[in-house]
């Protein structure tokens, strides 16, 4: 795991995990898709080749209500407006068009700006309740545009000052206008700009920017340098086109024959057609399945002297023989009997192939008499909390059994029928002894960052284990770690390593403990899904997920997109009634960056321990109060 100093000072702002994850959810539910993600880079953007939406960062760095306010706008933009009534087909009708004139860039960013109020008119009439948000929205957009229109004339960025002008024009009205100079060469282009308060569909608003680009030329000299939009950059031209290709004119037509028009049908065939598919694809068209000549410009006649692409065993000799290839690293780890997480895991996940193991016992007889040295100074502990628990139990079980109204006449009571109005001399024989109705998981990171502590954590993976067994708790320690030299694109190679079953029941796993080492790097989310799925099959009443770790998700392209996935992580545990907790093992105090992180991914159940001495206690501290918990509820 990478230490969690390592954030650059000047940029250190992280993404509030769990608000992400309320915005990603209205998102869906919103576009009507659940595989639909959301981010925040420099500017809106739709994606819908990766299934991701993105807010712009233009919302931070304002009060709260500003914040979220502005961001829900570019949700409500972004799912209920373009992505359901922007149209491709006459977005890319009208990029054909473009290549008649000098200034596509400007062009193209003007139909955003129309569609956008379009869009936003829209919005707000078929749902009145985002009012509020667009209202803070025209504000913080006139408000920044006031002033740049005067920054931008001053550069000679007139393409920029046009922008502007047009933005100004359509949310305040042109009395709000500045004039003088360039400006009152942009005035006589309001004539044909107000007909986007008229403007019903994409088409309308192209039309209008098409009109508008001959007098546009007069007037600007240079093409935009800025990106006011982003929305349709991350759209690749195959989806833009129409699915229909003119070679098949003359072909049946099947069932339908209308191009997809929204982002939103293209997103939905787009994804109908590859959700099955992964890796390298073969190069078929994804069209209807109509009789007649190969479409694809991509064959090749056949050559004599054409050389050959793979070697094979003749099918006589060998019925089994298969093509010889080089493994690829996905393989290789295949072949060494790992598991392909696929999607059970999150998308994040997609390509983790992992492997669960009993780790090795230790043959260090040194370290286990460390081991058994830490065990017998931590008995005494071991043995009072388990005194103390039991006595509650004793407790909450006696007064439970005596004093009932009905059940085993107790004549020592007998005076009571004399001496109370409603008297109660009954009581029933005590059940016999239980073992305490919970469970519990501890996850351990087991990556590099680890190794300068590794002696604590084994001394309170010790305490831990010891305290349970003594209380004939059910519980599980498994390292975990992914193999940072191994990962790739194709594949992340994880590890889980059982120090203790649930199947081990009693078994003293201290060699198991001795054996711990730190590996690599740790994929957070990833470790809490996975031993949430196994949580969530046992029967017992109360169910804990423990994480020992010394700071944040590190991992292959597991950044800063670990946080939210592990924060997304953790809020599915807790629905499958499963409570996470979290212990932060460092041997410095955290700043309030790391444990605001901390809140995010974990929300209030993060313990810190700031120094390695504190790692046993801490732990002890959390256990008495989670079984106290688990003795209240028997």
């Amino acid at each position: 795991m990478a230490s969690m100093s390592r954030f650059i000072q000047f940029n250190n702002e992280q993404i509030d995990a769990r608000q992400m994850i309320s915005y990603e959810n209205l998102t869906r539910a919103l576009a009507n898709s659940r595989e639909l993600q959301l981010t925040e880079r420099q500017l809106m953007e739709l994606n819908p080749q990766e299934q991701i939406a993105s807010m712009s960062v233009f919302w931070r760095h304002r009060d709260e209500e500003k914040i979220h306010l502005g961001r829900l706008s570019d949700i409500y933009l972004l799912s209920e407006g373009f992505w359901r009534h922007f149209s491709l087909s006459e977005w890319r009708i009208f990029l054909e068009d473009l290549e008649d004139f000098r200034f596509p860039k400007l062009l193209s960013q003007l139909v955003l700006l129309g569609e956008e109020f379009r869009l936003m008119e829209y919005v707000q009439k078929s749902r009145p309740g985002t009012k509020k948000a667009f209202s803070v929205r025209r504000e913080a957009y006139l408000t920044t545009y006031h002033h740049q229109i005067r920054v931008n004339q001053q550069k000679g960025l007139f393409a920029e000052s046009l922008m502007n002008y047009f933005y100004i024009a359509i949310h305040e009205g042109q009395q709000k206008l500045p004039s003088g100079g360039i400006f009152d060469e942009f005035q006589p282009l309001l004539y044909l700009w107000q007909n986007v308060f008229d403007s019903r569909s994409t088409r309308d608003t192209a039309t209008i920017i098409l009109r508008l680009a001959p007098q546009i030329e007069e007037i600007i000299q240079k093409e935009l340098f800025h990106n006011f939009y982003a929305l349709l950059d991350q759209i690749s031209n195959e989806l833009i086109v129409d699915h229909e290709h003119k070679g098949v004119c003359g072909v049946e037509e099947g069932n339908s024959g209308e191009a997809k028009e929204t982002i939103e049908e293209t997103f939905r065939s787009w994804h109908r057609e590859s959700e099955e598919d992964s890796g390298t694809h073969m190069r078929f068209e994804l069209e209807r399945g109509n009789e007649g000549k190969s479409l694809s410009n991509e064959a090749v006649e056949g050559r004599d002297d054409q050389q050959p692409t793979e070697e094979g065993a003749g099918g006589d000799q060998n019925a089994e023989a298969k093509p010889k290839k080089t493994d690829s690293v996905a393989t290789k780890a295949l072949k060494r009997k790992y598991t392909k997480s696929g999607k059970n895991f999150g998308k994040e996940h997609e390509n983790v192939i992992y492997e669960e193991k009993k780790t090795a016992v230790s043959d260090d007889l040194e370290q286990i008499r460390i081991l058994e040295q830490w065990r017998v100074d931590q008995q005494p502990q071991v043995k009072a909390l388990a005194t103390e628990l039991r006595k509650r139990m004793v407790q909450k079980k006696t007064s439970k059994r005596t004093n009932l109204s009905y059940g085993r006449f107790n004549a020592k009571q007998v005076l009571d029928f004399m001496t109370e109005t409603r008297p109660k001399p009954f009581y029933k024989k005590d059940a016999p002894s239980k073992p305490l109705d919970a469970v519990f998981g501890l996850l351990i990171d087991g990556s590099a960052s680890m190794i300068d502590k590794m002696d604590e954590t084994k001394q309170a993976v010790l305490l831990f284990h010891d305290v349970l067994r003594e209380l004939d708790i059910i519980h599980e320690l498994v390292v975990f770690y992914e193999d940072a030299y191994e990962a790739s694109k194709e594949a992340q190679p994880n590890t889980f390593e059982w120090l203790h079953s649930f199947e081990d029941g009693k078994h003293d796993a201290i060699k198991e403990i001795a054996s711990m080492d730190a590996h690599e790097d740790n994929r957070d989310g990833f470790a809490i899904r996975w031993m949430t799925d196994r949580l969530k099959k046992r029967e017992e009443k109360h169910r804990f997920l423990l994480m020992f770790s010394d700071g944040e998700p590190s991992a292959f392209e597991y950044a800063q997109n670990g946080i939210l996935d592990s924060a997304e992580a953790v809020i599915e545990a807790e629905k499958q009634g499963i409570t996470v907790l979290h212990l932060f093992l460092n041997t410095e105090k955290p700043s309030d960056e790391q444990l605001k992180l901390f809140a995010t991914i974990f929300g209030k159940q993060s313990i810190v321990a700031d120094q390695v001495e504190q790692f046993s206690d801490i732990t002890l501290r959390t256990l008495r109060k989670v079984l106290s918990h688990v003795v209240q509820g028997m």
